[in-house]
């Protein structure tokens, strides 16, 4: 069976809960800096298992960023490709001037022997997989324009990600043998994965980077009530055309992805209750949300109820 690392806020007191969390990821994951997004208030929960040589961790925590500088880099041991694989909730990765966002049914890799930024602007429930870098890459083979990309989608990158799900969930149940095969085999997946990558068509590969960089600029703007289909092409210096074509098969518009994530974090806000809760309108306000009437209206079609009764419930 395989062994398990189990870390919990659960056993830590609320005040000391978001420092314990930023130690225990710099320590789990070789070095990191982490923020909350000014939040006060978090849990979060590990669970690590090892298949051979590939760590493979489920994370479970309110929204949360982390920062992998230069001189952490420096003083890092071992070089891992990473990879994070969303259950729930989204991660946005930067690296080497590239970004790449992924939901459920995706997977982007990033390299810890390079300075990056992980964003988890939702709360999260995500598998994330350090495969050795020499256990993937071979003379002669460059990644490095791979980083900072979505994969999973289909293909071998698809088979990959059942593949490190499966493992991780069957874990328990494996001998260690058995659990280092399983790791060979994700490392050999991964490496087929960036050769198939690799080898692309250009025009793929073209609508995905836009896709995730109409991601990206919604993610940084979405307070901003002029945030639009509009807005997003020319800050992004393309046409509303080709925003539709890059957002196609996504299965909701760029309107309907801004409304989700506004609406989303007007729910985290008004779960936050006490003495010191913000009025309903304020929080509509802050979130992009310009009209009052109109926010009330999306929001009990999102959620059944109205503001008011979902914070009384």
């Amino acid at each position: 069976m395989a062994a398990s690392t189990l870390l919990s806020t659960d056993i830590v007191t609320p005040r000391d809960r978001a420092p314990q969390w930023c130690e225990w990821v710099s320590s789990h994951f070789g070095g990191l800096q982490s923020d909350l997004y000014g939040d006060t208030e978090f849990d979060g929960h590990m669970a690590s298992s090892q298949a051979g040589d590939v760590i493979l961790t489920r994370l479970e925590a309110n929204r949360h960023r982390v920062v992998r500088t230069a001189s952490m880099v420096r003083t890092s041991d071992v070089a891992y490709l990473k990879i994070v694989a969303p259950w729930q909730g989204s991660a946005l990765v930067q690296q080497q001037g590239r970004e790449a966002c992924a939901r459920d049914g995706a997977w982007v890799i990033y390299d810890t022997t390079g300075t990056y930024q992980v964003g988890n602007p939702e709360r999260v429930d995500h598998l994330i997989v350090m495969v050795p870098k020499e256990g993937v890459a071979e003379r002669g083979l460059r990644f490095d324009g791979a980083m900072a990309t979505r994969l999973g989608a289909s293909g071998i990158s698809r088979v990959a990600l059942e593949t490190m799900r499966n493992t991780y969930l069957e874990l328990p149940n494996m001998s260690a043998a058995a659990a280092q095969g399983a790791g060979e085999l994700i490392k050999q997946l991964v490496k087929l994965s960036l050769m198939e990558l690799a080898g692309q068509d250009t025009g793929v590969s073209q609508r995905e980077a836009l896709r995730d960089r109409i991601r990206a600029y919604v993610q940084q703007h979405l307070r901003d009530p002029s945030l639009s289909v509009d807005a997003i092409a020319r800050a992004l210096n393309c046409s509303r055309r080709h925003l539709y074509n890059a957002f196609g098969g996504e299965g909701e518009s760029i309107a309907g992805y801004i409304q989700r994530l506004r609406l989303q974090a007007c729910i985290r806000d008004l779960q936050q209750g006490g003495p010191h809760a913000r009025p309903i309108t304020d929080i509509a306000l802050s979130w992009g949300f310009g009209n009052p009437s109109h926010f009330s209206r999306v929001f009990r079609d999102h959620t059944g109820k109205s503001p008011s009764e979902f914070r009384g419930s």
